[in-house]
């Protein structure tokens, strides 16, 4: 799906991921405004400017928009591993700075497990799952910025179920471990998580949303930067994208530039959009 792709950009707006952030996204428009400040149709009248018409409210889904094709849901391995391939994000999906990382791809066998010490180990994937792959993307250091390194997850269970009890247990991990050690030389402190399902916190376009805050340290360069991980469920899939700051950059969109949370975000929807295509019943 392209960058600029309007479809994409309306759900971006609707998202909020585990009610942690509220995304930056514009629809796509040109004239895009800011909340709060008022568009008007450049008509002048009587005393002055015509005033703007008020806002079309926009109908609350009541429910996800996406009917699963049983026929289509993967039923092995290989079906899995195929359908996670066509929905992971590269670096397309997070804009135009971003690049592929090397390797890009993770290993097949690659399955992270959070241990007892609150540290990040390579474990065994279980049998709940059918095939798990994820992309790593960057953005590289350049004037006076470091390095911004981001990545994307898709995840293919054998059911709903199990793609639920990921979810359940991805929100355990912050409680039992605000402080993690993702490798030598990385670390986050303060994690906190939420989750919210399907309609609750802003969340329409996913079964089930989770998102996780917190400060990251990176022996490469002082100080804390900011750390987000964001998941959402559809089916038997789940998908997650996670930025670890780095110096010159920001969450937030500015005039200027692209915020992490506004390329995480649209990276994420990006994914969910492709589980649909994938997976829901074509007229």
């Amino acid at each position: 799906m392209a960058y600029g792709d309007r479809r994409l950009l309306r759900a971006c707006c609707a998202v909020l991921v585990g009610g942690l952030i509220a995304t930056g996204c514009a629809d796509g428009d040109d004239d895009a405004k800011p909340a709060g400040e008022a568009r008007t149709s450049g008509a002048s009248a009587p005393g002055g400017t015509a005033p703007a018409p008020a806002p079309t409210p926009t109908p609350t889904p009541t429910a996800l928009d996406f009917t699963p094709d049983p026929k289509r849901a993967p039923k092995n391995a290989a079906d899995a591993r195929r359908l996670a391939l066509a929905v992971v994000a590269g670096p397309d999906a997070w804009g135009p700075e971003y690049v592929k990382r090397a390797p890009h791809l993770s290993d097949p066998d690659y399955w992270p497990v959070l241990g007892d010490g609150c540290s990040w180990e390579t474990g065994t994937r279980p049998a709940t799952v059918l095939h798990s792959v994820t992309a790593y993307s960057e953005v590289p250091a350049t004037d006076g910025r470091g390095t911004l390194r981001v990545a994307a997850t898709v995840t293919v269970h054998r059911t709903e179920d199990d793609a639920d009890w990921e979810m359940a247990g991805t929100l355990e991990e912050a409680l039992r471990c605000p402080n993690q050690r993702l490798r030598d030389g990385e670390r986050i402190e303060g994690l906190i998580s939420l989750g919210n399902p399907f309609g609750l916190g802003g969340n329409y376009t996913a079964a089930d949303s989770l998102g996780e805050r917190g400060a990251y340290f990176n022996d490469a360069f002082p100080g804390k930067q900011f750390y987000g991980w964001y998941q959402s469920r559809i089916g038997q899939v789940t998908v997650a994208t996670v930025v670890k700051g780095a110096p010159g950059y920001s969450e937030q969109t500015t005039p200027t530039t692209v915020g992490t949370v506004t390329a995480q975000v649209q990276a994420l929807v990006t994914m969910l959009e492709r589980v649909k295509d994938e997976l829901e019943v074509r007229s």
